[in-house]
């Protein structure tokens, strides 16, 4: 199929993917929270939220980035090179600042599944970071010369997707646990903050040397 991308793109993007599930941040913070505090249900309504935004996030990069990759591929070339500069500003944060994580729990805030699921949504889709982020992550894994670009967007973006839910799943079903474990062992932070710092700079570095071609 022309908008699956070939395997050695694949598997690059499942290890980001993976690497990005795990690393804490508002995200992971409300899926805990809300879990620890509301319930399982909770937290599952607001991972359902935060895949809808990433979807929808997903589908406006795909076709803004076609859109821009027919109006000029060279200022698509130029994205991508931003893009691998902001990956390595991320991974140079990640070891300097580390991973956010903060669980305040508190009683039972009465919300109901479609309250969790909007602020699920909201966090992603209203997170001007994140807006940013995927528009340098998805492009590095696509030529501006590909005349599939469009569909290989969206299948990369379903595929986070795909891959992202069972971690969090796992996450907030092991919520309680997780936040005791991650309080006892603040040391595990750094090391998912090493290896995000790690990956994306590869990343990085390999768009820089693709572009010095």
């Amino acid at each position: 199929m022309h908008f699956i991308p070939d395997y050695p793109t694949l598997l690059a993007f499942l290890a980001a993917s993976v690497v990005l599930a795990i690393t804490p941040g508002p995200d992971m913070t409300l899926f805990v929270s809300r879990a620890l505090s509301d319930g399982r249900a909770a937290g599952f309504a607001c991972v359902a939220g935060a895949m809808s935004g990433i979807t929808v996030h997903t589908l406006m990069v795909a076709l803004g980035l076609s859109a821009l990759v027919v109006a000029s591929p060279t200022a698509f070339f130029a994205l991508k090179a931003v893009g691998a500069a902001y990956l390595m500003w991320l991974a140079i944060q990640a070891i300097r600042k580390g991973s956010s994580l903060t669980l305040p729990v508190s009683g039972r805030s009465g919300r109901g599944v479609m309250a969790n699921w909007a602020q699920g949504l909201g966090i992603n889709l209203l997170n001007p970071k994140i807006i940013l982020f995927f528009m340098t992550f998805l492009p590095q894994f696509v030529a501006a010369s590909d005349p599939h670009i469009t569909g290989k967007l969206i299948f990369l973006g379903m595929f986070f997707v795909v891959v992202s839910t069972p971690i969090v799943i796992a996450i907030v079903l092991g919520a309680h646990s997780l936040a005791s474990w991650l309080k006892r062992k603040p040391q595990v932070m750094r090391i998912v903050d090493y290896v995000f710092a790690s990956v994306f700079s590869i990343f990085a570095l390999k768009i820089f040397l693709t572009q010095g071609r």
